[in-house]
């Protein structure tokens, strides 16, 4: 197994983490600081569903202008804290986005291809919505 990640502390509760790829993010319990690990754990799993969304649309040949994803979750009192229920709100704005086709994507992004929401599923429930905002409709 390649280790390629590390985390630094930088002082405080503060670390620096940097990947393989050489993008580095600032993580700290103060959250005035940086992103805590739990938050970054949601933030990934909403990258990772919104990019399989993304391509899955356009792969069926749908105009996304823009899309995006809400997400948050409930966490278990005791230690450790794990996220037991995760909610997440696709946003896909764009030309006559077929309603069928996001649905399909968002099961298709959630059950096969998103390997961060697989991991979290192991111990959390999710609970998916989306919306559909019409780019020919004025603002």
């Amino acid at each position: 197994m390649k280790r390629d990640h590390t985390v630094k502390w930088v002082g405080d509760l503060g670390f620096m983490g940097t990947a393989g790829s050489g993008h580095s993010i600032v993580m700290d319990s103060d959250k005035q600081v940086g992103m805590s690990p739990m938050e970054m754990l949601l933030l990934g799993t909403a990258g990772c569903a919104a990019i399989d969304l993304v391509m899955i649309l356009k792969k069926g040949r749908q105009k996304v202008m823009d899309a995006h994803v809400e997400i948050g979750g409930t966490r278990r009192e005791e230690m450790p804290k794990v996220y037991t229920a995760v909610d997440m709100h696709f946003v896909v704005k764009g030309i006559d986005i077929d309603p069928k086709k996001v649905e399909r994507a968002i099961d298709l992004a959630m059950e096969k291809y998103c390997s961060a929401s697989a991991q979290l599923k192991a111990l959390a429930t999710f609970t998916t919505s989306y919306e559909i905002v019409d780019a020919d409709l004025p603002a």
